[in-house]
């Protein structure tokens, strides 16, 4: 009961809702890995991930690259249908790593 007195007190922060979870293992390098692009399509990826995979041949023989082609645009109309089949797709294209390009 609350008096004239007497104040009712609420902490100011949310209960935490999301869990943490463990990183995955750092990758030693990219040579021989493949590396799988994820674009929005919003701004130049079609751009920037070409000098990218340029560099990264220089760098790292034997990295492999799928474009982001194979997964759809990671924003839009269809981001929620496309998100919830990314897991599959990165296993069945057997990606090591992934860049995700989000342009604004």
């Amino acid at each position: 009961m609350v008096t004239d007195s007497e104040y009712e007190v609420v902490w100011p922060r949310g209960r935490r809702t999301a869990r943490t979870v463990d990183l995955a293992t750092r990758l030693d390098g990219l040579q021989g890995k493949t590396v799988c692009a994820l674009w929005d399509m919003v701004f130049r990826g079609d751009q920037i991930y070409g000098f990218l995979h340029e560099e990264l041949k220089k760098r790292y023989p034997g990295v492999q690259f799928v474009g982001h082609e194979a997964f759809g645009s990671i924003h839009g109309g269809n981001e929620a249908e496309v998100l919830a089949s990314l897991p599959g797709k990165l296993k069945q294209n057997r990606c090591d790593a992934v860049v995700s390009g989000i342009g604004c």
